[in-house]
């Protein structure tokens, strides 16, 4: 009898940033600019690489597989943002938002093991360079690459399931600008143990293993470098992985902040956006502007198309 009056929730209503009027309109063209700036970046990144034979290594090559990683990030959830902010939608339905929850968690997983994989990458060139090029051949490295995809894809599967398994019954409405795994649970009416526990649990497979792996290598790598008696040889062998220490830091210090206590508390809300909106653009200038090769590489490419199209309007 106590489930008569229950009603199936068929669709869900994103609050976003409902009541920061100023912060809201402020953020929408921030938003913009970032999607933006993150598409176009890190399509730059794809064709230099891909055109210039002196980036044809690993290193760009793994450079290139996280490029494509933020530009699927950044659709799954920028997009809903920007139409909640112009108040063209806000809600959307069961299957959207179980789908974007598990898209958005699948590729911020494979994130967090493709750059544990690009520190190994840059572990061996420093640490075994004589070796280097025999062990990491183009189709070890494409083996490589397809790992953190896996990884990332199946491990989000567990979270995912127990959190749609939930019975959702009373309310609707998400504090948050997007589907994810605390708002969705805190909603359900049901005992929702087993699905904060299957959270926890891909938290520290997906985001606590590949951290405390990256550390360990660059433990490794710093010691190493210490260790190089001229300066040169010293500066030549950071600059080839401070760039992707940079980028770590900012993806790892608000991902743990939010997903290995996800209570859904108003401060996520915020964090979210760090790494949704705010770090992604910021990406490819990171790894162009710090990388000299990149930045001789892109000056080349420049020159090469200027001549050509001199030489056509000739």
């Amino acid at each position: 009898m106590h489930d008569v009056n229950k009603t199936t929730v068929t669709e869900f209503v994103l609050l976003g940033f409902t009541g920061f009027d100023t912060f809201e309109k402020i953020l929408f063209y921030v938003a913009i600019l970032a999607y933006v700036v993150c598409i176009f970046g890190n399509i730059a990144i794809i064709a230099l690489v891909r055109l210039e034979p002196s980036l044809h290594t690993p290193m760009y090559f793994f450079l290139t597989v996280f490029a494509v990683l933020k530009i699927l990030f950044v659709s799954v959830t920028i997009p809903k943002l920007l139409a909640l902010i112009f108040q063209t939608t806000e809600t959307i339905s069961m299957v959207g938002c179980f789908g974007q929850m598990y898209a958005l968690n699948a590729l911020g997983e494979t994130e967090c093991f493709l750059l544990a994989l690009m520190v190994f990458d840059r572990y061996l060139a420093i640490i075994h360079p004589l070796h280097y090029s025999t062990i990491m051949t183009h189709a070890f490295c494409c083996e490589l690459a397809a790992l953190p995809w896996m990884a990332g894809f199946i491990i989000s599967v567990m979270p995912t399931l127990s959190t749609i398994l939930l019975e959702y019954c009373g309310p609707n409405q998400i504090n948050q600008f997007f589907c994810d795994l605390a708002p969705l649970q805190n909603l359900a009416c049901s005992d929702s143990f087993f699905s904060n526990l299957a959270t926890q649990l891909a938290a520290v497979l997906s985001v606590v293993f590949p951290f405390l792996t990256i550390v360990a290598f660059y433990t490794h790598i710093i010691n190493t470098i210490l260790n190089i008696r001229s300066a040169e040889g010293k500066h030549k062998a950071f600059s080839t992985c401070s760039s992707h220490l940079i980028v770590a830091c900012l993806f790892y210090c608000t991902v743990i902040a939010v997903y290995i206590r996800p209570k859904g508390s108003q401060e996520d809300k915020f964090l979210a956006l760090m790494y949704t909106v705010v770090t992604p653009p910021l990406n490819p200038f990171i790894y162009t502007l710090r990388n000299r090769k990149v930045k001789n590489s892109l000056r080349k490419l420049l020159r090469r198309l200027l001549k050509g199209n001199l030489m056509l309007s000739s």
